[in-house]
This record gives C-alpha cells, sequence and structure tokens, in this order.
C-alpha cells in the first residue's frame, strides 16, 4: 500500500504538470486565421447594421462575439481592394489599379499575406475570387498560397469563364491547384466546403492555417441563385432596403427581383459562416482562431447605406465604407469597439501581429497593425489621413475619384464616369456633423482644404513612383513548367475605347513574355455565331520580328488551332483577330501550350 500511495502523488504532479503544458501550449501556439470577404455587398447589407429585410442570423450572432472597427475603409472596386488586402500597400503601388483589361493584375514582386506567413509555419489556401491575375506568374499558388480553388477573372458570368462554364453558379467550373474541374453544388457552399476541409486537414496535423475565402456572390450574373432564398425574398417588400426613401414605383419594379436574388446570395453567405463556425468547434479550433469578415466594395446599386450616400465605384463614404469584425475568443473580447479610422491595407500588419510572424526586411508596407483597438487596449490617437482612389484607364490620375479621409474630415473629388469626364470637387465634409456629405465646406475652411490637399499630393506623387513604369501592367509567361498551358482571355488583354472592351466588335492584344524559346499550339476560341471570316495570329516581338498566321474561318465554327507555331524567347504583344472586309474584331480567348511540356 506504502508503494501505491507513493505513487499516486507523483501521477497528480505530472498530470498537473502536463496539462499545465498543455494550456500554455494552446495559450500560445499561433492562431488559425480566416478572412471572409463578400463582393459588392456593401457596408450595410446585414440584420446588424439595420437592414430590416435581410435575414443574416449567424453573421448577426458573429458581431455579438467579435470586436468591430466601425469606421473601416475599402476600395471603391473589387481588384483594388484585393491588392491593398493581400499586400498591406496601396494598390496604385502594385500595378493593380483596375478590374479588367489588363489592368487587373498584381506584380510579383509584391508580397503576399501567404508569402510572409509561410516562414511562421502557416499553410494557406484560397476559396473563390482572386482576381489579381489568372495566369503565371501571377496566379495564386505563385503567390504563395498551397490550396486554391478559384474561378478566373473578376467573377463568374464574365469573358474569362471556361468553355461550359459560362455564367455557372451551380456545379461551376473552377480552378484546382491550376487544374480546371467541374464541382457539383452551389459555388459558395463549395468554397466554404473546401476551405473547411483544408483548415481541419492542417489543424489535425498542428499546422496553423491562413484561409482567405472571398466569396464571389452578392456579385452578377444574378440568373443562378439558391432557388429557396430567391423565392422567401421575392414574397418580401424590398422597399426599406434602398437608399431613397420612398423609393420610386417605377424603379423598385425594376430593381426588386435583382435585390431579391442578391439577398438569396447573401443569406446563401451568412448560413455557410454558421457552418463554418460549427466547424471549427468540432474539430476545437474555434476559441484559437481569428476570423475577420468585411466587403470589398459598397453595394452594388442604391441600396440602404446608413447615415450616408454612395454606392459601389463611388468614394462617398456608402462606396468606400465596410463592416470589419474580428472575432477570436482565445484573444479578444465580445463587443470591443473603436471607432479609429482603419483601412483594407491595415489587415496584414494586423494579422502579422496575431500570427508572431515577421515582416520581412526591407518590406515596406502603407498599413498598421489595428489588433490593440480589437483587443480595447488603450491606444494614442494618431492624425491618421487614408486615402482611397479608383478610376478606369491605363494610369492613375491626380484627384480623379480620390479621397483623402482624416478622423474627422474627408476631402474628394468625385467622378464617376467611365473614361475620362470632368472632374467634380474639390468636395470638402465634416464626416463626424455631416456623414451624407451634403454641406461641401470647401470654400468655407481654404486653410484645412490646403493642408489635406498637401497631403493628398504627397501620397499621390510617392506611389506613382514606386518603380519605373509604374502603371505598365504585368506580362503574361508562356512556356513555364509551373503552367504547361496559358489561356488569354479579354480579362486581361490591352485595350481601352469608348465603349468597354468586352463588346463582340471589341480588340485588345495580350502583354507576354515567352520564356522558351519552341514550339507552341495555339487555340483560339470564339463566338460561334459568327459569319465565315479570316482569322488572324500575331506574336510580335518589336525589332526582332513578328510570327503571323492565319486561316479561313467556316460560319458557326468555335474555335480553331493552329499546330507547332514556332515562338522566339522574349516579350511580345500577341493579337488574335476575325477579319471580314475592312473589319475586325477580337477573338474570345487563347489556349496557347508547350509542345515540349505536354510531350512530358
Amino acid at each position: 500500500m506504502r508503494t501505491i500511495r507513493s505513487v499516486i502523488p507523483l501521477c497528480v504532479a505530472l498530470t498537473m504538470i502536463f496539462t499545465h503544458s498543455s494550456a500554455t501550449a494552446a495559450e500560445t501556439s499561433p492562431p488559425h486565421v480566416i478572412i471572409i470577404m463578400t463582393d459588392d455587398q456593401g457596408g450595410w447589407d446585414y440584420g446588424f447594421m439595420g437592414n430590416k429585410v435581410l435575414d443574416t442570423p449567424n453573421l448577426d450572432a458573429m458581431a455579438k462575439r467579435s470586436a468591430q472597427m466601425t469606421r473601416f475603409y475599402v476600395s471603391p472596386v473589387c481588384t483594388p481592394t484585393r491588392a491593398n488586402l493581400m499586400t498591406g500597400r496601396y494598390n496604385y503601388r502594385t500595378r493593380a489599379i483596375d478590374t479588367f483589361i489588363g489592368r487587373a493584375m498584381m506584380d510579383t514582386e509584391e508580397v503576399t499575406i501567404a508569402e510572409v506567413l509561410a516562414p511562421a509555419g502557416y499553410s494557406s489556401g484560397i476559396f473563390g475570387k482572386w482576381h489579381l491575375g489568372d495566369s503565371y506568374p501571377m496566379r495564386p499558388q505563385d503567390q504563395g498560397f498551397d490550396e486554391v480553388l478559384v474561378h478566373r477573372g473578376g467573377g463568374i458570368g464574365q469573358p474569362s469563364d471556361p468553355p461550359g462554364g459560362e455564367s455557372k453558379y451551380t456545379d461551376p467550373i473552377l480552378q484546382h491547384n491550376g487544374v480546371e474541374k467541374e464541382f457539383k453544388g452551389y459555388c459558395t457552399d463549395i468554397y466554404f466546403k473546401a476551405a473547411m476541409d483544408f483548415i481541419g486537414k492542417n489543424h489535425k496535423q498542428g499546422k496553423p492555417t491562413f484561409t482567405y475565402i472571398p466569396t464571389n456572390p452578392p456579385h452578377g450574373p444574378y440568373g443562378d441563385v439558391p432557388g429557396e432564398l430567391l423565392e422567401k425574398y421575392r414574397a418580401r417588400d424590398l422597399r426599406p432596403t434602398y437608399l431613397r426613401q420612398p423609393f420610386p414605383d417605377k424603379q423598385y419594379e425594376r430593381r426588386k427581383d435583382t435585390t431579391a436574388r442578391i439577398f438569396a446570395m447573401i443569406e446563401n453567405v451568412d448560413q455557410n459562416v454558421g457552418r463554418l463556425f460549427k466547424h471549427l468547434k468540432k474539430i476545437d479550433a474555434h476559441d484559437n482562431t481569428l476570423v475577420f469578415f468585411l466587403n470589398d466594395n459598397g453595394p452594388n446599386g442604391p441600396r440602404f447605406v446608413g447615415p450616408h450616400r454612395g454606392n459601389k465605384g463611388q468614394i462617398y463614404e456608402g462606396g468606400i465604407r465596410s463592416i470589419l469584425l474580428a472575432h477570436w475568443p482565445r484573444s479578444i473580447r465580445a463587443g470591443t469597439t473603436s471607432d479609429a479610422i482603419s483601412a483594407h491595407y491595415d489587415l496584414f500588419p494586423t494579422i502579422l501581429a496575431a500570427a508572431g510572424a515577421k515582416k520581412p526586411k526591407g518590406l515596406k508596407i502603407d498599413g498598421m497593425s489595428i489588433l490593440p483597438h480589437l483587443k480595447g487596449q488603450k491606444v494614442e490617437r494618431i492624425d491618421r489621413t487614408l486615402f482611397l482612389q479608383w478610376h478606369r484607364g491605363n494610369e492613375a490620375e491626380p484627384y480623379r475619384n480620390g479621397a483623402a479621409v482624416t478622423q474627422r474630415y474627408k476631402l474628394l473629388w468625385p467622378n464617376f464616369g467611365k473614361f475620362a469626364p470632368k472632374n467634380h470637387g474639390p468636395q470638402l465634409y465634416d464626416l463626424i456633423a455631416d456623414p451624407k456629405e451634403s454641406k461641401n465646406l470647401a470654400a468655407e475652411k481654404p486653410d484645412l482644404l490646403k493642408r489635406l490637399k498637401r497631403r493628398y499630393d504627397v501620397w499621390f506623387s510617392d506611389v506613382s513612383s514606386t518603380r519605373p513604369n509604374n502603371y505598365d501592367p504585368p506580362r503574361i509567361h508562356i512556356g513555364n513548367p509551373r503552367e504547361t498551358t496559358t489561356v488569354l482571355t479579354r480579362q486581361d488583354w490591352r485595350f481601352r475605347g469608348p465603349n468597354g472592351a468586352w463588346g463582340r466588335n471589341d480588340r485588345g492584344h495580350w502583354l507576354v513574355t515567352v520564356e522558351r524559346a519552341g514550339l507552341y499550339d495555339v487555340k483560339v476560341l470564339f463566338a460561334e455565331d459568327q459569319h465565315p471570316e479570316t482569322l488572324g495570329l500575331e506574336f510580335v516581338a518589336g525589332r526582332s520580328g513578328k510570327v503571323k498566321k492565319s486561316a479561313k474561318v467556316a460560319a458557326k465554327s468555335k474555335q480553331h488551332i493552329f499546330k507547332s507555331v514556332r515562338l522566339k524567347a522574349g516579350p511580345q504583344d500577341v493579337e488574335a483577330f476575325l477579319a471580314q472586309g475592312d473589319r475586325k474584331r477580337g477573338v474570345h480567348q487563347i489556349y496557347i501550350t508547350s509542345r515540349e511540356s505536354a510531350n512530358h
């Protein structure tokens, strides 16, 4: 008995030591990090933000359990927000300055969150919308992500859709780690399921994850949405959700079906957020997972934006404000709020701080960690100015649709036109006294206007001189072993014109670099409703020469393949067009495959 009694205290001591060690490890282990970002949702399309028509019970519950930055800013449109988010830098430094026509590709010198977290032991995955380049070396897997499940371009339903996957939100064709594959189910459900599998697999192995879930819903097109939810919102009076009250009957009749479809998409996201939190509890990762939720820009229509005005594309508050929820039970107290101004590029350093990861030496970022704000710590306020800007065009232009935002005031030059209409402004508003931006103080406060304009000028000059030829688009690389077939779509061609660049008769060319000289098969896709035409293909390598091919194309043809085209190495411009008489129009897509890679 004495021996047994002497063993018992030892067992208790060992148990206490082991339990204490496990608890200490759990308290110090790096968190899983998740960013959920919806597309075109807007900052007030949530029940907890005052939308009385839309049901978001899981996000409402998340908001109660989270910390929140109540004055959080994003860019007016998709790609700029994503570049800011991924790099912690102003998107004007990254070459990703617009949403299409070759200007939605990020320079590969940029360092992403995924690349910085890797040395800290993180595995990174993306599930949804990348919108920073579809081809090597700009894909997510080329920028630090280990698991990639994305659609091409700026959204399903655009010219970047793969053949057979046009506008398919249900049973979509997606790119899984570089391989094109059809998936079963609704796209948002697919993204979240894959993300949960990714987190679960790594959590089981004791490996922290960075999981990026940027959904394309509720971005259009709106033809393919969850049916039961659609009928639910079709049966509701949606008038209270619109910006103008009362909302004109004619406009309501024109918009109500689209709004019902958008709300169905949003509630589907909400349902998946609920599934995600259940999964985190199931795998015992709930308390040590930092989950951010935000939207990428203002709403895609004249919907409710709280006390403000504006929507997607505009730099009034409704176009550039987002919620930011931060849920991390281990380290963040529920209900913590901060009204300090912050923005998308702040998430990069915030995540580094939460994960205990180091910023690479020499990397210049524009954001600052807001983790102290989220933890409710006392933070000394600084005289900070945020800069938000976006417009169509090949280069950023000073003042055009740009804004400088301080804790109280905002200077802006609003301009909503597509190409180059006249600027409006300057406009100066007191955002505290006048959140609707209705009283322009520019004439009353000339000194303040001059001070903020000086800050904007310094900022614009700085970001515009980040690198030589700062606003030139990156080149797509052809012939790299990591991507044996390069797909060129209208999303990435270089073109500008008065009527956009996705019309049937538009033309454009692609900027590429052929990495390896050799033979390539070039498959050209075009609309099947064309008349008999001549197909032209050109690779122009500056003074070093031009490769020209042509072929007769019969009516109703969908594609033509040029076999064994010999290409030189180096930078080149690629164009393919259909000609009928003097009229030429661009093709739909081009698939370029290295015969050497294909043979291996």
